[in-house]
């Protein structure tokens, strides 16, 4: 590892399988575990596209990553216990607000003393590490339990955009995707395979950091990005082509394989957004707009 600091040490989803541990090395696989932005959203019209907020696991070159902790962490981690045994991974956070963290205390596999968590973040717009974020969020009024009960080993690294985390063969780089909510894009290397997470693209980003975005995502095999949307008291159904065009223009000019769309909005329920699918796919023909327990793999 290196180029960063160690920092001092509930909707209905259908059952999903977990990433076995006896996949072989030489795969590179995304699950999806989590795919709504915002606040979590149960509803009988949210099954199909699911309403946990975002959680994504990517196994490659043998290495177990997490991106993000929404309520899909919390599903991801019950089928881990299923495994019975030590578990070793990595957890990306591209943010500290709360649909990114929010999945972490609930995170059952973080309770068991063989297991061991190394976890990634950059310091919060108020300065906050990823571990003052985390540690915040299960003290009292807001969490009956300190972050202190989970058992399992937890290091905490204080990441730099622009900076690289190396796990053997391979590299996650980081680049700032959204000034204003301080949030950081990942992209995944391995071989000579690529997937980048972007989740924070937004439609007004001026000149400069569209390119920096673009120079960043370029010739991914896969891009997973977001939406982008307006608040929800202003969310405008008559106008879905503004949440996913800036995620298709990006994959388009930045010439990337194929886009996988995530974090849907809490209003958009399943028919809506099997009518923007089609309207995504006309656009690119290799997006797809991600639901809950997706599996893809990653090949040229």
């Amino acid at each position: 590892m290196s180029n960063f600091e160690l920092s001092d040490s509930q909707s209905y989803v259908p059952e999903k399988s977990a990433i076995l541990p006896s996949s072989p090395a030489d795969e590179f696989i995304v699950q999806f575990w989590g795919v709504r932005g915002l606040i979590p959203t149960p509803d009988t019209s949210t099954n199909r596209y699911g309403g946990n907020t975002a959680c994504v696991e990517i196994y490659v070159g043998g290495k177990r990553l997490i991106f993000d902790g929404g309520t899909g962490l919390r599903i991801l981690g019950k089928t881990w216990q299923e495994l019975q045994q030590p578990i070793q991974a990595h957890l990306f956070f591209t943010n500290c607000q709360s649909n990114r963290i929010q999945g972490f205390p609930f995170f059952a596999p973080a309770f068991i003393v063989e297991n061991c968590f190394h976890i990634y973040g950059t310091a919060a717009s108020n300065g906050a590490s990823i571990k003052q974020c985390l540690y915040d969020q299960m003290l009292q009024p807001h969490f009956p339990y300190p972050l202190q009960v989970m058992q399992s080993e937890l290091q905490f690294y204080n990441l730099t955009p622009d900076s690289d985390v190396k796990l053997d063969d391979v590299i996650i780089t980081t680049a700032l995707i959204n000034q204003t909510q301080r949030s950081v894009g990942y992209r995944v290397s391995w071989q000579d395979y690529s997937v980048a997470y972007v989740t924070d693209l937004h439609q007004n980003a001026e000149q400069v950091e569209q390119e920096r975005i673009l120079e960043f995502i370029k010739g991914a095999d896969l891009l997973i990005a977001n939406a982008t949307y307006t608040p929800p008291t202003s969310h405008n159904h008559d106008s879905a082509d503004l949440l996913w065009q800036a995620a298709v223009n990006a994959a388009l000019n930045a010439g990337v394989q194929r886009l996988a769309i995530s974090h849907h909005h809490p209003d958009d329920h399943d028919d809506f957004l099997d009518r923007v699918q089609v309207d995504v796919k006309s656009a690119f023909s290799q997006a797809v707009l991600a639901h809950e327990g997706l599996v893809l793999t990653v090949s040229k």
